[in-house]
């Protein structure tokens, strides 16, 4: 049976203060904690309503009733584990690097972590303002790619600044990345879903690269930054 304080730290998991003050993150849904349990991050502890069959000391059986007030999901998924939030990792500085500016939605960072994972880009850069990757809402979208990505958080800026391979953003003024000669190695930048690429960044920028519109009225304002990360690192590979 769940006690009140087990509730209480798993319950408060949601807020990033927590995360960081405990040093654990919510992972949800069998095939979700499979992917963690089957990678290098270390389990804490694991809630579920039916057997995982892995002779986990950390597994403690909970009713329907217990899992829903501890899940973070609208409809629990038979299980919820706690991982212990790994050190940060070095990153790369030889390999094709995707970087956010101030991307806020966890739905949008999750999906670009699993984008991430399919093309194989291993390092992702992100400012300080971009949501938390361990949030249990980037955890969730994720399905598991956030073990097989280094997620960086940085001062984006300085970054940028340091880096002696070229750096390309996504603006809707762009060079058509279709007719672009694309690099193996360099820097992709992405901004926020509302404005874009900060001033700051953008003076950095050394390429800025566009998908272009091929509706009759040229109507839609933007690419949701998920989806244009598909397609340009679908661009990016296919030049590679």
């Amino acid at each position: 049976m769940l006690s009140k304080n087990q509730i209480k730290v798993i319950t408060r998991l949601k807020q990033k203060k927590y995360r960081v003050q405990d040093g654990f993150f919510v992972a949800e849904g069998l095939k979700v904690i499979k992917e963690l349990l089957d990678s290098h991050l270390e389990l804490h502890q694991l809630y579920t309503t039916v057997g995982f069959d892995r002779g986990l000391e950390q597994e403690q059986h909970v009713t329907e009733a217990e899992l829903k007030k501890i899940s973070f999901l609208t409809t629990p998924n038979k299980a919820l584990a706690l991982f212990k939030i790994p050190k940060a990792k070095a990153m790369a500085s030889n390999q094709f690097v995707v970087a956010l500016d101030n991307v806020r939605d966890p739905g949008n960072l999750g999906t670009i972590i699993r984008l991430c994972d399919w093309f194989g880009i291993e390092e992702l850069v992100c400012n300080l303002e971009t949501v938390d990757c361990y949030n249990p809402k980037v955890i969730q979208a994720t399905m598991g790619s956030i073990t097989r990505v280094n997620v960086s958080y940085v001062n984006l800026e300085s970054y940028l600044k340091e880096t002696r391979n070229p750096v390309f953003g996504a603006f809707m003024d762009g060079d058509n990345v279709y007719k672009t000669n694309l690099p193996s190695i360099g820097t992709l930048v992405l901004g926020n879903e509302a404005n874009g690429i900060s001033p700051e960044i953008e003076a950095l920028i050394t390429n800025r690269i566009a998908i272009p519109r091929f509706g009759a009225l040229q109507a839609t304002e933007s690419l949701n930054v998920a989806t244009a990360t598909a397609i340009l690192l679908s661009e990016f590979k296919r030049k590679m």
